[in-house]
């Protein structure tokens, strides 16, 4: 009996981290509606003092985009609208 109990909530544990994971890997609407620019002055500045768009060139921005993306915990969404608008308002 307690052979079916432990299998039956490893079972239910499995499916609640495949869901998870499933729902994690899509994109809101909510990130879908927003801008880079939005999404850089709530991502970027939240912990430090960002860099301004200006202040380095596109190649750099992928670099720190990449970087960023891991440690502000944002979607590839994100990063890319993020690096776009630093790409477009800078040199």
């Amino acid at each position: 009996m307690k052979k079916y109990i432990l299998l039956s909530f490893i079972l239910v544990l499995s499916f609640i981290s495949v869901m998870f994971l499933l729902n994690s890997c899509t994109v809101s609407q909510k990130v879908n509606d927003k801008t880079g620019t939005q999404l850089w002055g709530e991502n970027c500045g939240r912990c430090h003092n960002a860099p301004g768009p200006g202040e380095l060139n596109a190649v750099n921005w992928d670099i720190v985009g990449k970087h960023m993306k891991v440690r502000a915990n944002i979607t590839d969404a994100e990063e890319k609208k993020i690096i776009e608008y630093l790409k477009s308002t800078g040199n």
